[in-house]
């Protein structure tokens, strides 16, 4: 039984199938010698087979093309327009400060404020997070915060 590696990048198992194709071997036991190599959950039947039919049809490159995703809406600049935010006033609703980014949903200024800011609610206040020794610190008292 041959060694199984953990973890191929995908166009690693592509070129595997593009050299078996141009062997004359037949999708099936492609997808067979795959997931001895790969592990079973390599690659699915149907996916080595849209590759064989990709590879049958002329296609060459292993590497799959680039392809537009929908741009994100969180740009730096929108992260530090509402860090600043705020910074002038702790105080705030999320629902209140969506009202200033209107092209930004809530949920949006929600994610921004605790992922991209690290910033928590504490009794009624917005803090940012503060971590050592893997523990986190409230300060409840500070005025600078």
């Amino acid at each position: 039984m041959a060694k199984c590696i953990e973890n191929p990048a995908d166009c690693k198992k592509r070129a595997v199938i593009r050299f078996l194709q141009a062997k004359n071997i037949q999708p099936t036991d492609i997808h067979r010698q795959v997931c001895e190599v790969y592990g079973e959950g390599a690659m699915s039947d149907s996916m080595v087979r849209r590759w064989f039919r990709q590879f049958e049809s002329g296609l060459d490159n292993v590497h799959e093309d680039k392809r537009s995703g929908r741009p994100s809406v969180v740009t730096p600049d929108l992260v530090q327009q509402i860090e600043v935010k705020i910074r002038e006033n702790r105080r705030f609703a999320i629902t209140d400060l969506a009202e200033f980014f209107p092209n930004v949903s809530r949920k949006t200024v929600h994610r921004i404020v605790t992922e991209n800011l690290h910033f928590r609610k504490i009794c009624a206040r917005w803090v940012p997070k503060k971590q050592a020794g893997g523990r986190l610190f409230r300060h409840r008292h500070s005025k600078n915060l």
